[in-house]
C-alpha cells in the first residue's frame, strides 16, 4: 500500500470517516478487496455516491487508460466490505450497465466536475460504475 493511501486510511479511521486535504467534505469510503491473483486483502479509499439501495464507486483511476486493480479484484471476488464513517457494511459488487450507469455517472460528473475531466483524459469508452449492494 502506498504511503499516501496508508495516511488517508489512518486519518479516516482516526476521525470517524472524515478526511482533510483533497477529500475534505467529499463522501469517502474504504473499500476492502481481495487480489484476484494474489488473494491478498487490500483497502482502497474511494469517493462514493450514496444510492437508495447501496453505494456507487467509480473506476476512474484519475483518467488513466486502464481500470484500477480494485475493479478487477471485485469482478473476481464481488462479496466484500466497506467502511463508511464508523460503520462496516457487507456488500456485493456489480457493474452498472446502460441507463443505470449513465444516470449515476452523470450525477457524479455534475456533483464533482473533475470526474468529467477523467472521462476526457481516458481512452476507455466508458469509466465503469460499480454498485455496492448491502446484504
Amino acid at each position: 500500500m502506498s504511503d499516501w493511501n496508508k495516511d488517508i486510511i489512518e486519518e479516516f479511521r482516526g476521525n470517524d470517516g472524515n478526511v482533510g486535504r483533497m477529500f475534505e467534505g467529499r463522501p469517502l469510503l474504504l473499500l476492502h478487496h481481495v487480489g484476484a491473483k494474489s488473494g491478498t486483502e487490500r483497502v482502497s479509499p474511494l469517493m462514493y455516491q450514496a444510492l437508495d439501495d447501496g453505494f456507487a464507486i467509480f473506476a476512474s483511476k484519475g483518467g488513466a487508460d486502464q481500470n484500477p486493480a480494485w475493479f478487477h479484484n471485485l469482478k473476481s471476488n464481488p462479496e466484500t466490505t466497506v467502511e463508511i464513517s464508523t460503520d462496516t457494511v457487507t456488500v456485493r459488487a456489480r457493474v452498472a450497465e446502460g441507463e443505470e450507469h449513465d444516470r449515476i455517472w452523470g450525477q457524479q460528473k455534475r456533483d464533482f466536475s473533475f470526474f468529467a475531466e477523467y472521462e476526457q483524459k481516458t481512452s476507455r469508452s466508458k469509466i465503469p460504475v460499480v454498485i455496492l449492494e448491502p446484504f
